[in-house]
């Protein structure tokens, strides 16, 4: 069956993402270890970004809103307010981050973009997207950008079929087996996992090992080639 359409996902697969939250998450704990142990501070604010999923949406606010929540949780609300401003200060600083594309990832679009209808799908805080996506300069890369709040089946089914040939004609590439590989495949489409070296953990799942359409790549450059192999 012909292959009309290609997905990205755009944090740590187009650029990194979750370096950043890890190196914040370790300040964080830092600032409260006269409170709580790091593992146990991990836990709790781990347990408040799930929480708060369904009212802040993915992204660096609602993990700046779900740190200071931890912070007046595990202190039984006595959290300095100097403790709290450090805070609110790490993750402005999250936003002020330099964008770094990942390895292969310019030289891999050009190569495709001739070739297939080129969709950047990507969830979290619409601003900050926007943001890095403009700072990468891969934007022009791509015939459709869509910032979601989520991704399950229903979203690339949707996407797939306004912006492509049908989720049947397509194949979404992306780090989160939860959110980029199994929904996309329960939609019908091809889900090519590159993993990267840090996953938040909400994203962990296991591989659909027995689903046909999955595949798992080394990096985004071994794309083309996998193209190549099955159509």
């Amino acid at each position: 069956m012909k292959l009309t359409t290609l997905g990205f996902d755009a944090d740590d697969t187009l650029w990194e993402n979750e370096r950043f939250f890890k190196l914040t998450e370790e300040r964080f704990t830092e600032l409260l270890v006269d409170f709580a142990e790091p593992d146990h501070l991990r836990e709790r604010l781990l347990a408040a970004e799930r929480r708060n999923l369904k009212m802040y949406g993915f992204g660096i606010k609602g993990f700046t809103l779900s740190m200071v929540e931890t912070a007046i949780e595990v202190t039984d609300e006595r959290v300095p307010a100097h403790v709290i401003e450090q805070i609110l200060s790490a993750g402005r600083e999250m936003h002020a981050h330099p964008v770094e594309t990942l390895p292969y990832v310019r030289e891999t679009l050009e190569q495709l973009a001739p070739d297939y209808r080129m969709v950047l799908i990507t969830k979290g805080d619409l601003f900050d997207q926007e943001r890095k996506l403009a700072a990468s300069g891969l934007g022009e890369l791509f015939d459709a950008i869509e910032i979601v709040s989520d991704k399950m089946a229903e979203t690339y089914s949707r996407i797939f079929s306004e912006t492509g040939t049908g989720p049947q004609h397509a194949m979404m590439v992306g780090n989160s087996l939860k959110s980029d590989i199994i929904p996309a495949i329960e939609a019908g489409s091809w889900g090519v996992h590159i993993p990267h070296d840090l996953t938040w953990a909400f994203e962990h799942a296991d591989e659909p090992t027995e689903a046909k359409k999955f595949r798992r790549l080394g990096h985004v450059g071994e794309v083309p080639a996998l193209l190549r192999e099955i159509f």
